[in-house]
């Protein structure tokens, strides 16, 4: 990619972006400054991703993301096998009750858009500065 070119400052510009996103979530979790890093590092100098020491990082911080994941995952299979009435959504019989209002409430405009873009006689109906919308 041309280091002058308007893919080229886009693309810095992107990296700089997550950078400070990674920046500010590193405020809350530490794990967050080597992406933070790594992205600041592309977006200053793009021509740092071809040195073999930025590519070892990378892969160290993919096996560690990996390694991260299955024990987050051991963990979680680990804890569920516990009784969920132990916990409070357990207990709490509400709780999918409002889970399946948000859910509606939310597909709710893509259920009756595909329903009405579907259905062309209802549209027959419509008058003519309507019929446009879809």
């Amino acid at each position: 990619m041309a280091r002058g070119s308007l893919a080229g400052r886009l693309w810095q510009l992107c990296n700089l972006f997550m950078a400070t996103f990674f920046g500010l979530a590193a405020a809350v979790q530490v794990i967050y400054l080597v992406p933070a890093a790594l992205t600041l590092l592309v977006g200053l100098n793009p021509s740092v991703t071809e040195n073999a020491v930025w590519r070892s990082l990378c892969d160290l911080h993919s096996a560690g993301c990996i390694f991260g994941t299955i024990a987050l995952a051991c963990s979680l299979v680990a804890y569920t096998q516990g009784n969920i009435l132990h916990e409070e959504e357990g207990r709490n019989p509400l709780g999918g009750i409002h889970l399946t209002a948000a859910v509606l409430v939310v597909l709710f405009p893509f259920v009756s858009w595909l329903y009405i873009y579907i259905n062309k006689e209802i549209r027959e109906s419509w008058p003519t500065h309507c019929k446009t919308v879809i």
